[in-house]
């Protein structure tokens, strides 16, 4: 059976309820830099399996990098076709990431049909407010 509640109970219940509240909306602020980097280099597997270069071209990959591309005379998305037109069924699994400031790096672990699984480092910056790819183990 049930005892009633008093009032001393109610009010720390309240007041415990608000708190929960609370922290509860602290739960929706920006997500953090590692979780940021993570996001973009889950978009790069996306876009890679979905053979979507101007993802990858206009959203994925730092200036610096499509500059490169340019340098040696092919456009980023003309790159990427060349590139990944024979990979099947990518995928990439995302282990540590560190962030110093504006750059990250982050240890990934690629694979696709018919390769050999890679280990290797990739590179982030911040352009903007969004981390993008810099460089690519």
């Amino acid at each position: 059976m049930l005892r009633p509640v008093g009032a001393h109970v109610r009010r720390g219940l309240a007041a415990g309820l608000l708190a929960c509240a609370l922290l509860a909306g602290c739960g929706e602020s920006e997500p953090s830099p590692e979780e940021q980097v993570r996001q973009t280099l889950t978009e790069f597997g996306r876009a890679t399996s979905a053979k979507d270069y101007q993802a990858l071209c206009d959203r994925i990959f730092a200036p610096q990098l499509i500059e490169e591309l340019r340098q040696i005379g092919l456009p980023c998305e003309v790159a990427m076709r060349q590139s990944l037109q024979d990979v099947e069924d990518p995928s990439i699994t995302v282990g540590r990431i560190t962030v110093t400031e504006a750059k990250a790096t982050a240890e990934v672990r690629s694979s696709a049909k018919g390769q050999r699984p890679s280990q290797d480092t990739v590179g982030l910056v911040e352009v903007d407010g969004a981390w993008r790819i810099s460089s690519l183990g």
